[in-house]
C-alpha cells in the first residue's frame, strides 16, 4: 500500500493564492517565434506567444514599465548650477585680469607675458613692470613720475631690458635671512644693472644692514637704502627716466 501511494501521481498544488509575477521572455522567445522549445521553467512557448519578437532589447522589455514594480529613474540635475559656477569663475578671472592698481595703469596681456628681459614688451617700454609679489606694498603709492604696471617678471621691478630692482626690508630680512640670496640667484646673468632697495624699518640696523650689504656686494648688486618710501623709490624713478631718455635718443638716431 505504501508503494502504491508513493507511485501515485500527486494532484497539482492549488492556485488560489495568485501572485504578481513579471514574465521575462527568454532568449529563444525573442529570437524565434513558434519554435516550441521549452525555456527555463517551461515558459518559453507561452511567453513567445504572448510577446511577439521585438527588434531591440528595450522593445522586448517594454511591458516592465507598466508593472507595479517599476519606478521611473530620477531626473538628471539641471545644468544651471554648473553654468552659474562657471560664469562666476569667469567673472572673477576677468576682474583679476583687469585689476587697476593705485597710481598705475590697467595690466594688459602684453605686459603680463614678459618673464625675461628678452621678452620686454614694446608697449610697456616706458613703464616699470612690477611683479605680482609687490601687490599691497606701500612703496607703489609713491611712484608718480613714471608709469608702472603689474606683470609676470622674475625681479620685483623691471626697469629695462638689462636693468632691474629687488625690494627687501630689514624687518623681513630678520625673519627670512636667506630671502635676498635666493632672489638674487633667480636673476642669474640676465641683468647688467641689479639694484637692491632696502627699507630700513627697525631701530637696531647694525647687524641686519651689514648682512644685506654683504649679500648685495658679493653678487654685484647696487644697494640703495632709505628710511622713507618716497626717498627710496625716487632713485628707481630716476633710473627709469634716464633709461627712457637713452632709448628715445637711440630711436631718434636710427630714424
Amino acid at each position: 500500500m505504501e508503494d502504491n501511494d508513493e507511485g501515485a501521481e500527486r494532484p497539482p498544488p492549488s492556485s488560489t493564492g495568485k501572485k504578481s509575477v513579471i514574465k521575462i521572455p527568454s532568449f529563444q522567445g525573442t529570437s524565434s517565434l513558434g519554435a516550441g522549445e521549452d525555456g527555463v521553467g517551461g515558459t518559453s512557448t507561452s511567453t513567445s506567444a504572448s510577446h511577439p519578437k521585438a527588434a531591440s532589447f528595450s522593445q522586448a522589455f517594454s511591458f516592465v514599465k507598466s508593472s507595479e514594480f517599476y519606478s521611473p529613474p530620477p531626473p538628471p540635475p539641471p545644468p544651471a548650477a554648473s553654468q552659474a559656477a562657471d560664469c562666476a569663475r569667469g567673472h572673477s578671472a576677468a576682474a583679476q585680469s583687469e585689476d587697476v592698481p593705485v597710481g598705475g595703469i590697467p595690466s594688459s596681456s602684453n605686459g603680463s607675458s614678459s618673464s625675461s628681459p628678452a621678452n620686454f614688451v614694446a608697449g610697456s617700454r616706458n613703464a616699470i613692470l612690477v611683479s605680482h609679489r609687490q601687490k599691497g606694498n606701500p612703496l607703489l603709492k609713491h611712484i608718480r613720475n613714471v608709469r608702472w604696471v603689474f606683470a609676470d617678471v622674475v625681479c620685483d621691478y623691471l626697469l629695462g631690458q638689462t636693468s632691474c630692482a629687488l625690494y627687501i626690508s630689514l624687518r623681513y630680512h630678520l625673519l627670512h635671512p636667506d630671502y635676498l640670496y635666493y632672489r638674487i640667484r633667480e636673476l642669474q646673468k640676465n641683468f647688467k644693472l641689479r639694484v637692491v632697495l632696502c627699507h630700513i624699518d627697525v631701530e637696531d640696523v647694525a647687524k641686519p644692514l651689514l648682512e644685506v650689504t654683504r649679500t648685495a656686494l658679493l653678487h654685484d648688486c647696487t644697494l640703495l637704502c632709505g628710511w622713507r618710501y618716497a626717498l627710496l623709490i625716487s632713485s628707481v624713478q630716476m633710473i627709469k627716466i634716464v633709461i627712457n631718455s637713452l632709448n628715445k635718443e637711440k630711436r631718434s638716431v636710427y630714424r
